[in-house]
């Protein structure tokens, strides 16, 4: 297992020391871009980690939001691309037509990416009516690092949020991820 973290403009600052993949928060509905993106990006890079961006899917518009994201994400060949699909702030959710619909555009426009649905074990199994995660499933569900409580195939687990997101991915190796994601 790999380990990594997501981060949002919410960290400032976040350790990389024994990290093998960051995933930042790039975007959010059709109009914000995190301001703290450039710098949390090179944190990374500079450490020598896997690269993925994310996207926070607002309901509506998946298409218009599919184009800000790769508009508004610096990635390279090889970094990795996802949705997060959860509730918003406003309480509302994008339904599962228009994760499906944002992760194809996304892949369209990008068709050399890896585009991975990231969403929390409720909505998977409760809001989800397609079971499509496009190249790969990153799952939050809280507990054992490595074993969600799903049936499906996943490549990232999200097992706890504090004091930050930590995820483990489902490789060997660096090189396996990389070697997955594309890297030239």
């Amino acid at each position: 297992m790999l380990h990594g973290v997501d981060v949002s403009s919410y960290q400032t600052d976040f350790d990389t020391d024994g990290l093998d993949f960051v995933f930042v928060k790039a975007t959010e509905g059709r109009t914000y871009v995190n301001p703290r993106l450039t710098g949390q990006v090179k944190r990374a890079r500079d450490a020598g980690c896997i690269i993925g961006f994310y996207h926070f899917l607002w309901p509506g518009h998946a298409k218009e939001q599919a184009a800000h994201f790769v508009e508004g994400t610096p990635e390279r060949a090889g970094d990795l691309l996802a949705v997060d699909w959860e509730q918003t702030g406003d309480g509302t959710r994008a339904g599962s037509a228009d994760k499906d619909l944002f992760i194809r555009e996304v892949k369209r426009l990008r068709p050399d990416r890896r585009v991975l649905l990231y969403c929390n074990r409720s909505f998977w199994r409760t809001h989800d009516t397609s079971s499509y995660a496009g190249d790969g499933l990153w799952i939050a569900d809280y507990g054992t690092a490595g074993e969600p409580r799903i049936e499906a195939a996943w490549r990232i687990h999200q097992y706890t949020d504090h004091p930050l997101d930590r995820n483990v991915a489902d490789f060997r190796s660096r090189e396996a991820m990389r070697a997955w994601a594309g890297e030239a």
